[in-house]
C-alpha cells in the first residue's frame, strides 16, 4: 500500500457512508409515504423533499465521484427535514402520540447509526433536530426514555470512533514505517555494498533524474585500475577488495557532492561531473588520478618492479538524450588511455576537437 492508496481507501469509505445515508433516507421516506410506521397516514412536504433530494444527490454523486458533498451539512439538512415531518404528523396523531414520537425518533437514529457508525459529528447533527422536537412535543415523564434512546447509540458511536481513530493512526504509522523501510531497501539496492558508491541500477536512477546542464556541460569519466587482475593474483582478493574500497573513497572525496560516482564494473568506476567547463572537468580528472597515486597502495607487477596502484581515465561529454552513446565514447577514450601506458587521461575525440 502507498500513501496514495491510503487516501483512496479513505475516499472509498467516505463514498460508502454518504451513499448508504442517502439510500436509507430515500427508502425510509418511501416507506413512510406508502406504509407509515403508525396508523395515521400523512404525506408531508418534508418527507417528499427527503425522497427526491436523496435520489438527486445519490445520482449526482454517482456521476461525479470525485466531487465531495459536505456530510455534516447534509446530515443536518436531512435531520431537520425529518424533525419537520415529525412535527407535522404528530399534530395528526390523537391516540398515544408518544409511541409515534419514539418510533419516529428511533427510525431517525437508525439511519444515522448505520450510515455514520464512525462519524460522531454527522450522527449527532442528523439526530439532534429530531431529538429536540421529540423532547419539545413529549411530556416530562417521557424525557428519560428519549434521552436514553439518544444517549445509548451516541455513546456507542463515540467509543467506536475513538477505537477506529486509534486503529487508523496505528495503520497509518505502520504504513509510513513500511514506506520508509521500502525506500531504505530501494536505496540499498542502488548502492554497491563493497565500495559504498552507486551500482549500475543506482547510476541509471540518478541519470534519469539528472537535470539538463544550464550554462556548461556534463562530463563523464570512466576510470579503470591499471593491472588490477595482476594485483588480485599477487595480493589476493581480500586485499583487492580493500584497494577498491580505498580507491572509491578517494574518488568520492575528490568530486563535488552533486557529482555522481558509480562502480561500473569489477575495477572500473564511472564519474558523472555535472555542469562545469571542459577545463574544470580535466582538472577534476587529474586530481582524481593524483589522489589515487597519493594513496600509495603497493602494486608490484613483478619481482623487479615496485610501484603503486594507478588508474587510467577516459573522458567525454555526457549527453542526457543519448546515455549509451556518451558512455561508449568515454569507453573508447579509456581504451586509448590504457594502451598509451599506465596512469593516463585520454579525451574522447569530440573533446579533442573542441
Amino acid at each position: 500500500m502507498t500513501a496514495q492508496s491510503w487516501h483512496a481507501l479513505r475516499h472509498k469509505k467516505y463514498q460508502f457512508s454518504l451513499r448508504l445515508f442517502l439510500l436509507l433516507n430515500a427508502f425510509s421516506a418511501l416507506f413512510s409515504i406508502f406504509s407509515p410506521l403508525y396508523y395515521v397516514s400523512a404525506l408531508t412536504f418534508p418527507v417528499v423533499v427527503i425522497f427526491l433530494l436523496s435520489l438527486a444527490l445519490l445520482l449526482w454523486h454517482w456521476k461525479f465521484e470525485t466531487h465531495k458533498i459536505n456530510i455534516p451539512l447534509t446530515s443536518l439538512l436531512f435531520g431537520s427535514l425529518w424533525a419537520w415531518h415529525i412535527v407535522i404528523k404528530t399534530r395528526q396523531v390523537t391516540y398515544d402520540p408518544f409511541t409515534w414520537l419514539l418510533l419516529a425518533f428511533v427510525s431517525v437514529i437508525f439511519i444515522g447509526a448505520l450510515a455514520f457508525a464512525t462519524d460522531i459529528k454527522a450522527f449527532t447533527l442528523h439526530s439532534l433536530p429530531a431529538f429536540l422536537v421529540c423532547i419539545g412535543l413529549s411530556s416530562h415523564e417521557h424525557w428519560p426514555r428519549i434521552f436514553y434512546s439518544f444517549a445509548l447509540p451516541l455513546a456507542a458511536i463515540a467509543i467506536h470512533q475513538v477505537i477506529q481513530k486509534r486503529n487508523d493512526r496505528f495503520a497509518q504509522q505502520l504504513l509510513y514505517q513500511l514506506l520508509e523501510e521500502r525506500e531504505t531497501l530501494t536505496d540499498l539496492s542502488m548502492i554497491d555494498p563493497l565500495t559504498g558508491v552507486y551500482n549500475r541500477r543506482g547510476l541509471q536512477n540518478r541519470i534519469e533524474n539528472l537535470p539538463a546542464a544550464e550554462h556548461h556541460e556534463h562530463f563523464i569519466l570512466l576510470l579503470d585500475i591499471d593491472h588490477f587482475k595482476a594485483y588480485n593474483d599477487r595480493y589476493g582478493h581480500m586485499m583487492g577488495d580493500q584497494a577498491l574500497t580505498r580507491v572509491s573513497a578517494a574518488i568520492r572525496d575528490t568530486v563535488r557532492s552533486r557529482d555522481i560516482v558509480a562502480r561500473f564494473g569489477g575495477e572500473e568506476f564511472l564519474v558523472l561531473l555535472t555542469s562545469l567547463t571542459r577545463d574544470q572537468a580535466r582538472q577534476t580528472a587529474e586530481r582524481i588520478r593524483q589522489q589515487i597515486i597519493d594513496l600509495k597502495i603497493p602494486h608490484s607487477l613483478n619481482e623487479s618492479t615496485s610501484t603503486t596502484i594507478t588508474v587510467s581515465i577516459g573522458m567525454g561529454i555526457f549527453d542526457t538524450e543519448n546515455t549509451d552513446s556518451a558512455i561508449e565514447k568515454a569507453d573508447k577514450a579509456l581504451y586509448e588511455a590504457k594502451h598509451r601506458g599506465r596512469n593516463n587521461i585520454f579525451l574522447s575525440r569530440e573533446l579533442q576537437a573542441i
